[in-house]
């Protein structure tokens, strides 16, 4: 007979009330109040406790805190990344993120979700979703990503977007729901590129 965690991680329905599951989420809660409340000045030593939180990480990363999630082993980190204030992760399934992504202030990452049905609701069951956020994507202020989404390479999610569904590389969405505006194109290199002469 399978564990809730082993339920959890395999994407089946789980309670998360069992000691198990409990113990993990209270162990994450302590790492967390340590590191978002140390001193400003001890970026290292905040860095230094809060990496074996994650499940893995790849070259340098930076979180502003405050920083929440609810376990960290479900979660991946890439190269060069950068969380700004009040990064949220309900990590209950994988959450892989790539190289180079930003992450505005606000922004939630939920895997979670509860059944539709009031009665397997009341009983507390959740089932999680991966998220997988690909390389060089910028997630902007206050954005919410709900469970079994990916969003594509280089792609930019505007502020304030309920992201519900996948959204491809190389584009602009935005919304609530979060559609997609338009494809990043040569000209928002060059047209840029103006702005720095």
């Amino acid at each position: 007979m399978k564990s809730e965690k082993e339920k959890m991680l395999s994407g089946e329905p789980y309670l998360p009330v069992g000691k198990e599951l409990f113990l993990e989420r209270q162990k994450a809660k302590e790492k967390i109040f340590e590191f978002n409340n140390l001193s400003p000045l001890k970026i290292k030593e905040r860095h230094e406790l809060i990496k074996p939180l994650f499940g893995k990480t790849k070259g340098t990363f930076y979180l502003e805190p405050p920083f929440r999630c609810d376990y960290g082993f479900n979660i991946e980190i890439g190269k060069n990344f950068y969380a700004n204030y009040n990064f949220l992760v309900l990590d209950a399934a994988k959450v892989k993120i790539g190289d180079h992504v930003m992450i505005g202030p606000n922004v939630s990452l939920i895997t979670v979700n509860h059944p539709i049905d009031k009665d397997f609701r009341k009983e507390g069951y959740e089932i999680s979703k991966e998220i997988v956020i690909e390389d060089n994507v910028w997630i902007c202020a206050n954005v919410n990503v709900n469970p079994g989404v990916t969003i594509g390479a280089n792609s930019i999610i505007g502020s304030g977007s309920v992201v519900t569904k996948n959204i491809p590389e190389n584009v602009i969405a935005a919304g609530n729901p979060c559609k997609v505006l338009r494809e990043i194109t040569e000209k928002d290199r060059t047209d840029f590129q103006e702005t720095l002469k």
